[in-house]
């Protein structure tokens, strides 16, 4: 292998952006792999419009827009991205790995880290005969596009942090129906207070406990209504123009099974105060890492990517801790590598 890099990232995610800056304040040089054509992993693929409101500093923040700060922090380290390339094998050498992608080409690096999420994602759909009539037409499973549903009388299927936070956002902007099989909502709290309110204010309309049940509408996927049923079998029909189906998502590690890591379910298992996998030299960060007590946030992977960092700064230096800095106390990482060149 003619050269070994220093850091590759699995994932070109929020938490594997970050993980560039982590480690570029370490002064470790980065190799960011993603299969998608862009960076930000479900944040730019899935729902890039979707607003955020637990990122420390920003009270509300859209998907796309986290994804575009972090992609500027680790900027002035210079990583290199590899987009539209997903890896499918790594082994293991004495002081180095070896990755490979699916067109057979192998780099080699002192360390891998893996900010993989929950690896690929494919949405959980109704089972509705005539759903594909409807789909990317009038029923979304992500909003890419807010503007399209203004005016419009919307049906938000689902009781997740999804479903919620777009009945919340569109709520001003559309007539909102929010469909879900049960009263009580999945996500956070402090949303779910305020949907309730919204609804108490009119500016929505919960429709609980129901299923969306059928689609109505043209054979070009014009839709007119949906049907909705409980589950003791009553049924209701709502006018409707679009439909976001929230029903979560299914994910696959795919080639990461293979590769020789301790998983539970589908996490690669890892020791919390340092990330490290059951493999030598490969860690894993963000919704990716599984250990107990484990919480699935993006602030959380930001945490977990410094202490990947730090380990394998400690892995490359022969044990030695890297002295450490605050970022004030270190400067703006540009200024900083500047001074550091002359």
């Amino acid at each position: 292998m003619a050269q070994v890099n220093d850091i590759a990232i699995i994932g070109a995610g929020p938490v594997g952006l970050f993980t560039v800056f982590a480690c570029g304040q370490l002064d470790l040089r980065c190799h960011v792999f993603d299969s998608l054509e862009e960076v930000g992993g479900q944040c730019a693929a899935l729902y890039p419009h979707k607003p955020i409101y637990d990122i420390p500093g920003y009270p509300h923040i859209e998907a796309s827009v986290l994804v575009s700060r972090l992609q500027e922090q680790a900027a002035p380290f210079e990583p290199t991205y590899h987009l539209q390339r997903r890896i499918v094998s790594l082994r293991g050498q004495d002081d180095y790995l070896v990755l490979g992608d699916e067109a057979g080409k192998e780099m080699a690096f002192k360390a891998v880290i893996l900010a993989v999420g929950g690896g690929a994602f494919v949405p959980n759909k109704p089972p509705i005969s005539n759903l594909a009539v409807f789909e990317d037409k009038s029923v979304f499973y992500r909003v890419t596009d807010p503007a399209r549903f203004v005016g419009k009388k919307v049906v938000i299927c689902g009781g997740g942090d999804s479903a919620v936070d777009w009945a919340c956002a569109l709520a001003d902007k559309a007539d909102v129906y929010v469909v879900h099989r049960r009263d009580k909502f999945r996500a956070t709290p402090a949303m779910v207070k305020k949907l309730h309110d919204l609804h108490d204010r009119k500016k929505l309309t919960l429709v609980t406990p129901y299923m969306l049940e059928s689609l109505d509408g043209d054979k070009d996927g014009t839709l007119k209504r949906v049907g909705v049923k409980t589950l003791k079998g009553d049924t209701k029909s709502l006018d409707a123009d679009y439909v976001l189906a929230f029903f979560g998502l299914v994910s696959q590690l795919g080639p990461v099974r293979d590769w020789g890591l301790a998983l539970k379910d589908n996490d690669v298992w890892v020791e919390p105060t340092t990330m490290a996998t059951s493999k030598a030299r490969v860690f894993a960060v963000g919704d990716s890492a599984g250990y107990d007590n484990k919480l699935n946030l993006i602030l959380c992977g930001f945490s977990e990517a410094s202490l990947a960092a730090q380990q394998i700064y400690r892995l490359l230096h022969a044990g030695k801790a890297p002295r450490f800095q605050y970022s004030t106390a270190k400067g703006d990482p540009k200024t900083y590598k500047e001074k550091q060149a002359r």
